[in-house]
């Protein structure tokens, strides 16, 4: 079931409501787009109660000093695993529990319309999944699905909470904060003593399924976007400042190409001086209002 409660505001950085002029100017790039290639980041979620990483004053970033953790870390280090896995464990229950906003299911219709023909979310909440959208890539994969570096064998990441739980019945954490990926704030004395299980088949380490800072999405994927995007007539990034180059290199390859780009996201973004529309308002506001 998707909650249509109004939205949790708590981590989306101020702005002014929607301007009629600007209404009508995304009205009429959308319908003029027979085949819409959309790109979400992080600020399409912040309306389902999910902080982004860079929005002014209210991201991750502005608010404490805490980064992700890096690929390499995580690969190289097991303290670094156990500190990852028991501070993910303890932000589970809550993360998993985002449901999608209205911006979320206009997507979903503009799909079923035959509008959208493809979504690409930077984002790895799944809220794109349950919101029922079909046509879509996850760029960076998903933190709901987990995986072995050794054997690749996959296991959901709500059965992993479970083996989590049987492994450490008495430990127990109270989180500091809440990151976009479902990581929280743990002190290291907190950390010490949680264990984490290795892979039920061959005992090697299991990774969350999504693409950490310092790591690539991998070329096949890469691919498979492009060929999407040569299939589309516009752009419309959204919740985006589109800083990762991951996300940005399609943004180039679309002005390449020529086509349209309509930017909505609160605050500059690197498409700004290209892009044939800039709107600064919030998905969740502006796009239920486009027919």
């Amino acid at each position: 079931s998707v909650s249509r409660a109004s939205p949790n505001l708590t981590f989306v950085p101020a702005c002014l409501p929607p301007d009629p002029v600007e209404v009508e100017e995304l009205q009429h790039f959308v319908s003029n787009s027979k085949r819409l290639f959309v790109m979400t980041g992080a600020g399409i979620s912040t309306e389902s109660g999910i902080p982004d990483y860079r929005s002014e004053g209210v991201g991750l970033y502005a608010r404490t000093d805490r980064r992700p953790v890096q690929h390499a870390e995580f690969i190289r280090s097991a303290s670094a695993r156990q500190r990852y896995w028991a501070r993910n464990f303890v932000g589970w229950p809550q993360f998993s529990s985002h449901q999608p906003n209205k911006a979320h299911l206009v997507l979903r219709d503009w799909e079923k319309l035959g509008k959208l023909h493809w979504l690409v979310t930077q984002n790895v909440d799944a809220l794109h999944t349950k919101a029922g959208s079909q046509r879509m890539t996850e760029l960076h994969g998903c933190t709901h699905r987990v995986f072995c570096l050794s054997c690749g064998d996959q296991i959901l990441r709500s059965e992993l909470q479970e083996h989590f739980e049987a492994l450490n019945p008495t430990w127990k954490a109270e989180a500091f904060g809440v990151a976009p990926d479902g990581d929280v704030f743990l002190t290291d004395e907190q950390v010490r003593s949680f264990q984490v299980p290795a892979c039920r088949k061959c005992g090697g380490i299991l990774k969350p399924d999504v693409t950490f800072f310092g790591d690539t999405v991998s070329q096949e994927k890469v691919s498979f976007v492009h060929q999407r995007l040569a299939e589309s007539d516009s752009m419309l990034v959204a919740g985006s400042s589109m800083q990762v180059y991951s996300g940005y290199r399609f943004a180039l390859a679309a002005r390449e190409k020529k086509l349209p780009i309509a930017v909505l996201n609160i605050g500059p973004t690197r498409l700004d001086h290209f892009a044939s529309l800039k709107l600064n308002s919030r998905c969740g506001e502006l796009l239920p209002l486009i027919v």
